[in-house]
This record gives C-alpha cells, sequence and structure tokens, in this order.
C-alpha cells in the first residue's frame, strides 16, 4: 500500500510502501491527529520506520495496494 505523507515547511512529501492495510493505515493516522500519539510512526515494507510529528502533518494520501509487476513492457 503506498502512502503519502506531507508535512508543513517541507518541500517533499513522504513517500513509502507499507504493508498495513488501508484502514490500519488510517486509524494510525487518526490516533495521531487526535493527539493519542504525538508521533506518526509507520513502517514500510523494508522495515524501515518513519516518525512524523503529529503536529506538523499537512495531508496524509493512502493509495491503492499495489500489485507486483513483472517483465519489461510498458503498460
Amino acid at each position: 500500500m503506498e502512502v503519502k505523507i506531507g508535512v508543513q515547511h517541507s518541500p517533499r512529501e513522504i513517500v513509502l510502501e507499507s504493508g498495513l492495510s488501508a484502514e490500519e493505515v488510517e486509524s494510525t493516522v487518526s490516533e495521531a491527529l487526535a493527539g493519542k500519539a504525538r508521533l506518526l510512526s509507520l513502517t514500510d515494507d523494508k522495515g524501515r520506520k518513519v516518525l512524523v510529528p503529529a503536529d506538523r502533518i499537512s495531508y496524509v494520501e493512502i493509495g491503492e495496494p499495489s500489485t507486483r509487476r513483472v517483465g519489461f513492457g510498458a503498460l
């Protein structure tokens, strides 16, 4: 699942591939924005942890589950 996080005062967004479902990502983001957690913490497919201060999040875009692409042809 591709997740894009916009951070205030940062020209680039954070993009990561997560193994979580859309509902799990949404609940994690909701908890951070509600003040239950001071940091939004997500782990990508490679095991790297991304921490974003909850008060600096401007938007979170949750994409469709990614399918594995095989081959060299353009689709």
